[in-house]
Parts: C-alpha cells; sequence; structure tokens
C-alpha cells in the first residue's frame, strides 16, 4: 500500500508539478495515471519512489510509513520498489542477464556490487527472464533485442527485485500498438499473480480503460478525475485534456479520438 497525502512539488523555477494531489495505491492493484505531458504524472511517480521529495504533504507506504523519515527507510523503500522507464534504460552491450541482474544491486554494498554476483542472484535474474518470455535471450546483447523484448528485459529488471510495487513511466510510448497491448498485458498479469502494486503512467486511453482498475486523471498538476476504467467519458477526458480537446468518448468506446492521439 502506498498513498499520497495533499503532496505538492514545486520546482526551484517556481513551477509547480504536484498541487494537493491525495492518492491511495493499494497492494495488488494496477493502477493507471493518464494526462498530457507535463500534467505531473512523472513527478507522481519519481514522489511514490522518493526520487522527489514533496514540498509539503508526505509520501507513505504501508511498510515504512513516510518514505522520507530517513535515509535508511529510504533505501528499504526503494529496494522494494521497481522501476520501468519508457526508453528501457539499457545497457546495449550486455545480456539480457547481466541487466537484469542489475536489479539485484540494492542489495549488496558498494564494494560487494563491484564483484560477479552470488549465484542466488542469477538464479533470481533467471527466473524474472523466464516470466516474461526471454529464457532463451538470456546471453543475448540488449542491443540485439526488439523494442518489445528490450521492453521485456526492463520488466524482468523490476522484478528481479521481488518488489511489492512496480512503477512505470509510460512504458509503452515506444512501441507499436499491437506491441504496447503485449507488453502491458504481460505486466499486468505478473502484477495480478504476485499481488504486486503497479503504479503506470499512460498516454493511451484504451489502454488505460482496459488495464486500469483505478485511473487518476491529471491535469496542471493536479488531480482531476479518480475512477473505474468503466467511468471514464468523453466529459471525464475533457477535464483530463482540457476543453481545446473536445472528444466524442462514450463509455465502452475503443478507441480514443485521432486528436487526442496526436496530443499523446
Amino acid at each position: 500500500m502506498l498513498d499520497l497525502d495533499n503532496v505538492t512539488v514545486r520546482y526551484a523555477n517556481r513551477v509547480t508539478a504536484l498541487e494537493d494531489a491525495s492518492a491511495a495505491f493499494p497492494q495488488g492493484q494496477f493502477i493507471v495515471l493518464l494526462g498530457p505531458s507535463g500534467a505531473g504524472k512523472s513527478t507522481m511517480l519519481r514522489c511514490l519512489n522518493g526520487l522527489v521529495r514533496p514540498t509539503s504533504g508526505k509520501v507513505r507506504s504501508e511498510r515504512e510509513g513516510d518514505i522520507f523519515a530517513s535515509a535508511a527507510v529510504l533505501r528499504r523503500h526503494r529496494q522494494q520498489t521497481g522501476m520501468i522507464f519508457q526508453q528501457h534504460h539499457l545497457i546495449g552491450r550486455l545480456t539480457a542477464l547481466q541487466n537484469v541482474l542489475m536489479g539485484r544491486l540494492a542489495f549488496h554494498g558498494t564494494f560487494r556490487s563491484m564483484l560477479p554476483l552470488p549465484r542466488a542472484d542469477r538464479l533470481v535474474a533467471i527466473e524474472a527472464l523466464d516470466r516474461v518470455g526471454l529464457g532463451d535471450r538470456a546471453l543475448h546483447r540488449a542491443d540485439q533485442l526488439s523494442g518489445g523484448q528490450q521492453q521485456r528485459v526492463g520488466i524482468a529488471r523490476a522484478l528481479a527485485q521481488r518488489p511489492a510495487a512496480i512503477l512505470a513511466d509510460e512504458p509503452v510510448a515506444s512501441l507499436d500498438p499491437a506491441t504496447a497491448d503485449k507488453v502491458l498485458a504481460l505486466l499486468h498479469r505478473i502484477c495480478r499473480e504476485d499481488g504486486i502494486t503497479a503504479v503506470v503512467s499512460l498516454h493511451q486511453v484504451e489502454l488505460a480503460r482496459r488495464y486500469g482498475d483505478r485511473i487518476y486523471g491529471l491535469a496542471d498538476g493536479r488531480i482531476v478525475f479518480d475512477g473505474a476504467g468503466q467511468t471514464l467519458c468523453g466529459a471525464s477526458l475533457d477535464r483530463i485534456y482540457g476543453p481545446s480537446l473536445k472528444t466524442s468518448v462514450q463509455p465502452g468506446q475503443s478507441q480514443p479520438p485521432l486528436k487526442m492521439a496526436k496530443t499523446a
């Protein structure tokens, strides 16, 4: 369980990235953050993993309480929180297995991490690759894999942490629609099986509706929509994306309008 309690983030340039944001992320739920670029989705994710300290308000986990209570608490929280990125953040010259093993580095001290990791860690990494269907690609260089395969390696790296939560920042934005659906379905299934809380920022309205147990819609740093996917209608999208992007999206409509897709 993670939650934000009246979190505001103001940067040094006086830009307010989040304002009075309160949100709950219950254990085992797949939660989507939806909104245009600059709405505050990435800032919210960075608050949840402790990369950004709120100007005011609290970020709490069920296990640790206030994640900023101390350096030790923040370290433990990050150990339990996997990250998946839009551009994969893999090292191309390393194998898929070596990239996944980086998910184990947080469990070792600085000097120990410079040496080959123990066999137990290698087994965890191999298991994670098997979970995403890439066990047979373990020794392939990351830059020899397709975009969808690289993102699956990114998912495996997060799984190697044995996380309580996974935060994904637009994880399918660089993939074609068919591959994006497959990768998100894979992540959704694994999180369901393992009881992992997932917080995923997306631009694709259809995917948000399909996979989100709950959707938070953000605009100008504020949460302007909070509800289940089936309640995300045209009026809701208008609040999220603004009056200049009037849509005719109705409940149950599968495709976002073309104008909305361009904005994403």
